[in-house]
């Protein structure tokens, strides 16, 4: 019974969530959607200023896994002019982004990721930054390839190993299908996700005293890995919940998402896929078929990441 309250009071927190949002828009946006250009998605309406207005907007191609969006990217918005009560569009133009929008990454987010543009020297050229913890999902018994460049014809470093169960003893909460190994995501390049730190399969989750040291033992060093072999959870990324971002902005066009088992997705469970990532969102496909950005993911398999 609990647990139908919970569920129930999530589906009505998400709903209430989606209800302030339609309530928020200025009277000016409806009209301004036909205003916006070929090849761009309209957001959040940010701002109002007397007989102008600022519609957040971004390539269309931002959600697809060939042309991911960058949070790192200059940014644009569509300046719109208004009627003198400011309730319809007149015109609008296609401007450079020159500032954040209230309640955008203006905290604790952005200096994360301008830390991490800091650091984007020291990472393969074309590489782009990002902060995520994920795992192998690939169940291949040889293990899963860690390669020295993003490609299938790259040398191989090592391997991770597939889902491990301990043969006596394990831990009652391990999944059904064993332990996954775990690692961190810090770039990617076209369909590959650059990799390190990987942790011996369940270690973190059983008993030290019975973990064996036969274990399967991974590379932990830093590597490329194909991005269909990599799965992880959604973690507390402090946005909205219930959906996905059209590009890693919190004011792009938010689309709502379910779980695998339904619901509107939250921190617990994670995706069908990973796509991309970009500093510390994650481009990914829900269990029902939408592509978007999430932001913060993490490697748990045993308790969300909230």
């Amino acid at each position: 019974m609990r647990v139908l309250r919970l569920i129930a009071a999530t589906i009505l927190c998400v709903a209430t969530q989606a209800a302030r949002a339609d309530d928020t828009d200025p009277a000016w946006r409806a009209s301004a959607l036909a205003l916006v250009p070929a090849g761009y998605v309209a957001g959040t309406a940010y701002r109002t200023e007397g007989a102008t207005g600022y519609l957040a907007v971004y390539p269309e191609t931002s959600n697809d896994p060939k042309t991911p969006a960058s949070v790192f990217a200059a940014r644009e918005s569509l300046v719109v002019r208004l009627i003198p009560d400011a309730t319809r569009a007149i015109s609008a133009e296609l401007k450079p982004r020159a500032e954040p929008a209230p309640d955008d990454d203006d905290t604790d987010f952005a200096k994360l990721h301008a830390d991490l543009a800091a650091r984007r020297g020291a990472l393969p050229d074309g590489t782009e930054p990002c902060s995520l913890g994920a795992r192998s999902v690939d169940k291949d018994p040889s293990g899963l390839n860690v390669r020295a460049e993003p490609s299938v014809k790259a040398r191989v470093l090592g391997t991770l190993p597939p889902p491990y169960r301990l043969k006596l003893g394990g831990a009652e909460n391990t999944p059904e299908g064993g332990w996954l190994t775990e690692f961190r995501i810090i770039g990617f390049k076209s369909g590959w996700f650059l990799i390190e730190g990987a942790k011996p399969p369940g270690k973190d989750y059983e008993d030290d005293k019975k973990y064996p040291r036969s274990a399967p033992k991974p590379y932990a060093g830093r590597g490329w890995v194909a991005a269909n072999k990599v799965g992880a959870s959604y973690a507390n990324g402090y946005t909205r919940a219930g959906g996905l971002f059209q590009a890693p902005f919190v004011d792009a066009k938010w689309m709502p998402a379910q779980r695998e088992l339904g619901g509107p997705i939250d921190g617990d469970g994670g995706p069908k896929r990973i796509l991309a990532c970009s500093g510390y969102w994650g481009l990914v496909e829900s269990h029902d078929g939408v592509r978007g950005w999430w932001r913060s993911l993490c490697s748990n398999q045993v308790t969300n990441c909230s």
